[in-house]
Formats: C-alpha cells, sequence, structure tokens
C-alpha cells in the first residue's frame, strides 16, 4: 500500500487534457468487419480490395442444397431436399426438376462425364439412384444403411459410398452390383476423395478421423484431428489433402472409482444431430405427417482446416472459433476457399496467418463448393438452399459502408484521410460521409456528401452532429483492383456545460475529509453519498464512464469524522467533456434573497466549514461548477444545483423554573425546557450522579419547542441530594440545570 498510495496520488493530480481534436481510425479487419461490404473482400491484415464477381445463378426452391455437380456442357446439378430432389440448371439459368424420390434429402452426387449419368445418394433409409442423361432414373444399389452421406467415382465407374450409422464404405460397380468395401471404428463415415492414384481416403464421426483406405480393404489412420466430425477433403495438384473438420469432442470418460462430474446434456453436432433429425422426420412421415427435416447445423465449437503433406505430415491452416466450415475448393489462382455458416461466408485462406472474406450470400450456410472448368467456383447454399456463382473476374466496382461512429456529443467534422498498402491509381477510390443525430442512419439523416479524392485529407462536407459514417467505393482501373487499408476522420466535440447532479447535506456533527483516511484516532462517520454520475445520451441510452475512456480520472469517495462544530455538503457532477472541474459553494436562508458566496476553487466535490458560523434557521446550499481549467476563458461552460431544504440549530434548549418540592412522604421536581428554533427530543434526570432515567412531558409526548416536567422521588434516605436534569433538542444540542434539597 505504501508504494501504491504515491502512484495513485500522482494519478489523481493529473489536470484533464479537456476537449482537443479527437480521431475516429478504422485500419483493421475487426474494424472492417463491422461494416457493409458489396463487392469487396476484406483480408485479415487490413485490407479492403475488390472481390471476385458474385452472383445467384438459380433458386430452385429446396431447402437445402447439399451437392453440386457439373458435366461438359456447361450444365449444373443440384442435389439437396426437402424432399430429395435433383434439379438441372441450364447455362442460360433455367432450372428443372429432373429427379424427385420419397427420401428427405440428396446428399451426395456423382458423375460419369463421358455418358453424363448421375448418381444420386439419398437418406434417410435411402439408395443410390442412376439417373441417366435420357430415360427413367432407377435404383442402382440399396446399401441397406440407415445414412447415406458421400459418394466418388472412380475413372473405370466404379462408386465409393460412405454411410452411417455403421460407419460402412461399400464399392459399387458400374453394373449396380454393390458389397461392404471397409467398415470403420466411427459411427459414420463423412465424406470420401479420391488422391491422384484414385486411393480413396475418409473422413469420421465422432472422433475426426482421416483415413486412407487400400484396394485391398485396408485402412490406415493418417490423421486423428482435434475436432469431432470431418466435413470435407480436397487434394491439390501435389498431392496435399486439405481436411475441414468442426465442432468439439465428447469429454473423456471418468476415472474408475470417481462419481462424474455433472454435465448438461447437450445435443449431438453434426452426422449424428442430423440422423436423430432425420429418424424424427421419417417417423412423422410414416404416421401420415408431411414432415420438413430442419436438419440442425452445429452453431458453436469452431472449425479447424488442416492440410496433410504427401508423406503424412499435418499442418494447421486455419482455425475459428465461430464459423463452421462445410466445404473446401480452390480459386483460379490455387487458393483454398473455405464454405462456411452460419453467416454464409466464403474465405479464402491466403496463408496460415492471412485469410480474405470474398462473399456473404444471403443463406446462411454455404454447403459445397465446386470449382468448373472456366475457374468460376459455384457454391451450393442452405436456409435458402440456392445455387451462386463467384469469379473468375473481378467485380468493376464495389463499396464498403463503414459502422456508425458515435462521438457522444455534438461535434464540429474535421478532415477524412486514408491510406493503402496497394497502389490505388488516380481516381479508383472515392470516399463519401453522411452525419446525423440518431444511431441509425436512415433516421432522417443527411445525405452522402460529396466525393472526396484526395487521400492526403478533405474537409468533411458533412453537416455537424453526434453520429458520423463514412463509404468508400473501389473501381477496377486497367484490370487491377485498387485497396484501401485505413481511414481517419477528425473531429472535435463541442463543449458542453458540467452538470451538478445531487447535493447532499450531512447531519450535523460530521466533517469530510479527503483521501487517504483520517488518523486512527479520529472516529469514522456514516456519509451519505451520492449515487454513482451517469449520462443520459441524446438519443435516450444511460451510459456511464468507462474505464480507461479519455480524461477520466480516478475519485476515491470522501471520508467522513465525527466532529460536533462541523458541518459538511457533498455533490456529485459530471462533465460529458471529461474536462477538470471547479466548485464555488453558496448559501442562502429561508426567505432571502441574495446567495452568499461560502467557498470556491474547490476541486473536491465535498465541502465542511465551521457549525457556528451559520444562526439557527433553515438554509440552502447551491453549487456551481466551471470547467475553467481545461477550456479558454471564451469557451467556459458553468453548471449548477440546489440542495433540499436544511436546517441550521446550534442553540441548545433553556431549563427554567427548576425546583425540588418536599413532600410528607416524597419530593416532586418540576421544571420548564424551551427551544428558540426546534422541537424538543428527549429528557431526563439523575439523582446523586446515578444512572440518567427518562422523562415525559405532563402532555406525554415529546414534540413542541416547550415542554413542562414533573416527577416525584421516593424513599431518599435523610440529607443532602442533588438532582440533575438535561434535555435535547432535535439537533442534539443538551442543556443541563441542577437542585440542591435536604430531607430530613
Amino acid at each position: 500500500m505504501r508504494k501504491l498510495l504515491p502512484l495513485l496520488l500522482a494519478v489523481l493530480a493529473l489536470p484533464a487534457a479537456g476537449e482537443t481534436t479527437r480521431f475516429w481510425r478504422q485500419e483493421s479487419f475487426a474494424d472492417f468487419e463491422k461494416g457493409t461490404a458489396r463487392g469487396v473482400a476484406l483480408r485479415t491484415d487490413g485490407e479492403i480490395l475488390l472481390a471476385p464477381r458474385f452472383r445467384e445463378v438459380s433458386d430452385p426452391d429446396l431447402e437445402f442444397v447439399w451437392a453440386v455437380a457439373a458435366d461438359r456442357e456447361g450444365n449444373l446439378y443440384l442435389g439437396g431436399g426437402s424432399p430429395a430432389k435433383v434439379v438441372k440448371v441450364d447455362k442460360a439459368g433455367a432450372s428443372s426438376v429432373i429427379f424427385e424420390s420419397k427420401e428427405l434429402e440428396v446428399h451426395a452426387l456423382a458423375l460419369d462425364p463421358r455418358t453424363g449419368t448421375l448418381y444420386a445418394a439419398t437418406s434417410p433409409d435411402g439408395s443410390v439412384y442412376l439417373i441417366p442423361r435420357q430415360g427413367e432414373p432407377r435404383v442402382l444399389f440399396e446399401p441397406k444403411s440407415k445414412y447415406l452421406w458421400d459418394l466418388v467415382r472412380q475413372p473405370d465407374g466404379t462408386l465409393f459410398l460412405a454411410t452411417g450409422d455403421k460407419g460402412e464404405i461399400f464399392r459399387i460397380t458400374p453394373e449396380g452390383s454393390g458389397q461392404l468395401f471397409f467398415t470403420t471404428v466411427e459411427t459414420h463415415a463423412r465424406v470420401l476423395a479420391l488422391d491422384a492414384r484414385n486411393t480413396l481416403f475418409a473422413g469420421t464421426e465422432p472422433n475426426g478421423l482421416v483415413l486412407r483406405i487400400g484396394p485391398d480393404g485396408q485402412g490406415f489412420v493418417v490423421y486423428e484431428t482435434a475436432r469431432r466430425e470431418v466435413t470435407s477433403l480436397l487434394f491439390d495438384d501435389a498431392g496435399n489433402l486439405y481436411v475441414a473438420a468442426i465442432g468439439q469432442k465428447a469429454p473423456p470418460p471418468a476415472f474408475p472409482g470417481r462419481a462424474p462430474s455433472p454435465m448438461l446434456t447437450t445435443p449431438q453436432q453434426g452426422a449424428a444431430e442430423a440422423a436423430a433429425a432425420f429418424a424424427a422426420a421419417a417417423a412423422a412421415t410414416a404416421a401420415g405427417v408431411m414432415a420438413t427435416p430442419r436438419l440442425p447445423f452445429p452453431g458453436v465449437g469452431g472449425s479447424d482446416v488442416y492440410r496433410i503433406a504427401p508423406d503424412g505430415y499435418p499442418t494447421t491452416l486455419w482455425s475459428t472459433p465461430t464459423d463452421i466450415v462445410y466445404s473446401l475448393s480452390f480459386d483460379p489462382q490455387g487458393r483454398l476457399l473455405v464454405g462456411t455458416g452460419n453467416q454464409g461466408r466464403v474465405i479464402a485462406v491466403d496463408s496460415p496467418v492471412l485469410f480474405t472474406s470474398l462473399a456473404q450470400s444471403s443463406s446462411q450456410q454455404v454447403t459445397t463448393l465446386l470449382r468448373a472448368a472456366g475457374g468460376t467456383v459455384y457454391l451450393g447454399t442452405a436456409n435458402p438452399g440456392k445455387l451462386f456463382a463467384l469469379g473468375p473476374e473481378l467485380e468493376s466496382e464495389g463499396s464498403f459502408e463503414s459502422d456508425v461512429h458515435d462521438a457522444e456529443l455534438f461535434s464540429q467534422w474535421g478532415r477524412i484521410s486514408w491510406r493503402s498498402r496497394t497502389p490505388a491509381p488516380p481516381g479508383s477510390v472515392t470516399l463519401y460521409t453522411r452525419s446525423g443525430n440518431t444511431s441509425d442512419p436512415m433516421k432522417n439523416w443527411s445525405a452522402w456528401s460529396e466525393a472526396y479524392t484526395d487521400s492526403d485529407g478533405v474537409r468533411i462536407t458533412s453537416p455537424p452532429g453526434r453520429f458520423i459514417q463514412w463509404k468508400a467505393v473501389l473501381r477496377a482501373v486497367d484490370s487491377r483492383t485498387p485497396g484501401l487499408s485505413g481511414v481517419a476522420i477528425a473531429y472535435l466535440r463541442r463543449n458542453a456545460a458540467p452538470v451538478v447532479e445531487k447535493i447532499i447535506v450531512q447531519p450535523p456533527g460530521v466533517a469530510v475529509r479527503p483521501f487517504p483516511r483520517p488518523p486512527a484516532q479520529s472516529e469514522p462517520a456514516q456519509l451519505d453519498i451520492p449515487p454513482p454520475t451517469s449520462r443520459q445520451s441524446r438519443n435516450g441510452a444511460v451510459s456511464y464512464p468507462q474505464p480507461g475512456a479519455q480524461g477520466q480520472r480516478i475519485e476515491p469517495p470522501p471520508q467522513g469524522v465525527n466532529d460536533p462544530a462541523a458541518r459538511s455538503v457533498i455533490w456529485s457532477a459530471d462533465d460529458e467533456n471529461d474536462d477538470a472541474l471547479l466548485y464555488s459553494v453558496f448559501y442562502r436562508g429561508e426567505g432571502e434573497t441574495r446567495w452568499k458566496l461560502m467557498k470556491d476553487n474547490l476541486s473536491d466535490k465535498f465541502h465542511t466549514w465551521d457549525a457556528a458560523t451559520l444562526p439557527d434557521g433553515a438554509y440552502y446550499i447551491k453549487v456551481v461548477a466551471s470547467d475553467a481549467p481545461s477550456n479558454p476563458p471564451e469557451q467556459v461552460q458553468t453548471g449548477e444545483n440546489l440542495s433540499d431544504r436544511f436546517e441550521v440549530d446550534n442553540t441548545p434548549p433553556r431549563i427554567e423554573e427548576l425546583a425540588a418540592v418536599i413532600r410528607s412522604r416524597a419530593v416532586e421536581v418540576a421544571f420548564t425546557a424551551r427551544d428558540s428554533y426546534s422541537s424538543l427530543k428527549k429528557a431526563e434526570y439523575s439523582v446523586n450522579a446515578g444512572e440518567w432515567k427518562p422523562l415525559f412531558p405532563q402532555g406525554g409526548t415529546t414534540d413542541a419547542r416547550e415542554h413542562r416536567y414533573l416527577f416525584q422521588l421516593e424513599n431518599l434516605e435523610a440529607g443532602e441530594h442533588t438532582v440533575v436534569v438535561r434535555v435535547y433538542d432535535r439537533f442534539d444540542n443538551a442543556a443541563l440545570a441542577k437542585t440542591t434539597f435536604m430531607v430530613k
């Protein structure tokens, strides 16, 4: 404490700087992520760039799109539900249903590029269907499995089918003859992939395993991820395997002999959760109820993306605690693309430390990605199910709207400036601003300003106000994208008058002292402290000063001590500019018209004075706050407030006509007590320095400025006796008197 005290006192001594020019700066991915991007990409190093062209291709009237396939003619095939459907989308964007079954979902598609034959796997309790270019679809293979999750096709026409809930993988010949190829130790074989040698790889749930399965059906665990479920596998041309995995694994079992810890029961995520939804939907359908399954999408647990080198060495390439990765692909430049939920984003992983948010769809989940021959990447989505196209060309123009900045006070705007890491040709980046006095820009703000084109700084033309927002427009020049990596807006807040919020006059006999506490020999007294300062904002919201805010000073509470000769007042005050304040204390008697200065130039929010300096009577205190220490004279503002009415009574009561009359068997004592200002509070007496005993007036209640007291003393022994009486008024002023008499 001895080391802390000097430091704390030094902090308290620092004067507030007052209102100066402030800057609102946005220059990081976290800043830009709060805004609205249209046709621009946000990179995690804080750069805004033109994004690949993003557009909606088709709305196939599906709730979910789980798989997308493309033929040589440029037709696209979408598999989803519910119910289970395959929708063909031609090059013109026209869609038609080419397959529909009684099952709820089409979860996987595989295409024979030579013949155009399409294979579809349905769930639950589904089949593998063959859908020819001409003719009717037919069942190719029935695995007798509950869930059919994924299909891949080798060049010779052999199909591999991943299933659950026994974790089995089947091999199916082109003729439809199928047999069990491999049984995992997992509940679900979730996804499949083939490497350049047509070796089969599988991802599982619930232990997140990546398996390599040889032609002889022998399996080998290539990698066990830290996640629960593998959702996507993808090979690049160099033989690296990219793995997406999601969710948290179940906790390990308790040690033998130990009682298990209490745990909250939570639904299973991913494949197991989907399986439960399938079962419920199937039961409803069997009962004659039209069921539309809402497959649960994991909302917590995060995701990891791994890269496994050809020699088996694994690397965590990208990780997120919030987004859920459903699909992987590559863009024309070879960057890894990640389709996520539950914000429907497509992210490009540039490196383990750099990624770019390329596009955000109107759907909640990007469930599948397919890179077509021309470099276009197609997105299948869920909630709702749609088909989008990304790239390969860049948008010719894109815009970015920042979030709204709250200056907290009415402000004069200065200059706006910006910078870019990517060289920006003249005219390729223009900025605009708008301002208002509500937090919602759509509620009667100013229109967007004229274009600002000088990145070194331009005077903002938007009208003064409390809130401001900026917008950037990026335009491609010579097929190059400009960049924007930082924006700064200068502003000066109007100096607001300080506010004296609450004034509390303390009870008589209490003195107030500043920190530190008074010496130990001083008896502490309880103080009536005003509540913490709050700020009522212009739009109605209440805010409190935040730790570390500009100009904020530590203000320990004042300390009280008992002092019979003192009277004190404490107040609370606030200044929205966080200016240093000085206070003046005035008083005025009830019925008077002029305020008299009691003390000025106070920096503390309390004042103690000698109680005897105010005569008996009723008074008011006025406190005036000034922000003069932090502002030039022409901008100084003041604020004031009045206390409640309080009374001063420094004069004790008077005891008159005290006399003792000796009767035959007793002594009768009588007296009158009077107070010139306040009512009496209590009376008591003592005989021969004995204990004090209470007295009540003849009227019974002690409630007036004058009372008559009468009491008797019995069984007194012979000799001289002394009776002392003591009377208190409402302010604890006391009067004493005595009488002496002889008993024979």
